[in-house]
C-alpha cells in the first residue's frame, strides 16, 4: 500500500461557508493560545511545554472554552502538533521563531485520521461530509483512488479545498505505470519540463512557464497596488478596500 494525495475544490452553501470560517477561526485561536502558553511558561517559570503536556490539557481547556466541544478532538490535537513542529523546526535551525498567526495567514485545519469526516466519492467529484458542519459538494478528479486516510481543509484566495490522503493499492499503482514497451526513461529539466524516450521514440514536453506568462499582468497590478493605501501596523492604519481588491487579484494570478 502507498499513500497518495488528491485535492478537490469545495462548493459550500452560505450557511456551511460561515461554519467553515468559524471553525477556521477557532483553530487559529487555539494555535495562538498554544504558542502563548509555551512562551509564557518558559519566560516566567523556565519550564518547557511539550506537545503531550498541551494535549493532556485539552479536556480541561474545553470545559472552560465550551465552543471547542463541537470540534473533533483529533483535529484539535493536530493543531497542537502543528505548533510543536514549528518549535522543533526553530530549535533545529530550520525556521524562524513561531509567531502568532492572523486569520489571513491561517489557511485551515487537519483531520489526521478517518474520524469526524466522510468522503462520498470514487475519485470523480462527489461530496464531503464534515461533523458539526454539514455536507459540501466537491469537484475534481483524482488520477488514482484508494481508501481515504486523512484530510486537510484549506482556504486559499477565497476558495475552499479538500486535500485527501489516500491509501492506494500497489496493483493499481503498477497498472497506472504500465507502457506498451515496458520502460520509459524520463529526464526533468528547466528549458523543457520533461524529456523522455522508450528506446524507439523520443519526446519533449515544454515547461508551462505560468509565472513568465502572467508576469506582465502581475507587474501592472503591483504598480496599481502601490498607488493604494497599504496597511501600516505600526501606525495602526488599515488597508483600503481598493488595496485589498488588487491584492486579491495578484494572489489569484
Amino acid at each position: 500500500m502507498a499513500l497518495r494525495r488528491a485535492t478537490f475544490r469545495l462548493y459550500p452553501t452560505k450557511k456551511v461557508n460561515d461554519l467553515l470560517h468559524y471553525h477556521r477561526r477557532l483553530h487559529k485561536e487555539l494555535y495562538n493560545a498554544a504558542v502563548s502558553n509555551r512562551i509564557t511558561s518558559y519566560k516566567k517559570f523556565g519550564k518547557s511545554v511539550s506537545y503531550f503536556d498541551q494535549q493532556n490539557c485539552l479536556p480541561d481547556f474545553k470545559e472552560v472554552w465550551t465552543e471547542y466541544k463541537q470540534i473533533n478532538s483529533q483535529s484539535l490535537q493536530s493543531t497542537l502538533k502543528r505548533v510543536d513542529l514549528a518549535f522543533q523546526r526553530f530549535f533545529k535551525g530550520l525556521g524562524g521563531y513561531p509567531k502568532f498567526k492572523s486569520i489571513r495567514r491561517y489557511s485551515g485545519w487537519s483531520y489526521p485520521s478517518f474520524t469526524g469526516w466522510k468522503c462520498h466519492s470514487t475519485g470523480d467529484n462527489g461530496y464531503l461530509e464534515l461533523a458539526k458542519i454539514g455536507s459540501i459538494q466537491m469537484r475534481g478528479k483524482s488520477r488514482l483512488w484508494g481508501h481515504p486516510k486523512a484530510l486537510d481543509i484549506v482556504h486559499r484566495n477565497g476558495k475552499w479545498y479538500a486535500s485527501i490522503v489516500l491509501d492506494v493499492d500497489d496493483e493499481m499503482l503498477r497498472s497506472s505505470r504500465k507502457t506498451d514497451s515496458g520502460v520509459v526513461a524520463i529526464d526533468l529539466g528547466c528549458n523543457d519540463a520533461i524529456a523522455w524516450t522508450n528506446g524507439e521514440e523520443n519526446g519533449l514536453i515544454s515547461a508551462p512557464r505560468f509565472f513568465r506568462n502572467a508576469e506582465k499582468k502581475i507587474k501592472q497590478l503591483s504598480k496599481a497596488k502601490r498607488r493604494k493605501r497599504s496597511p501600516n501596523y505600526k501606525k495602526r492604519q488599515k488597508a483600503s478596500r481598493r488595496w485589498k481588491k488588487v491584492q486579491s487579484r495578484i494572489s489569484k494570478l
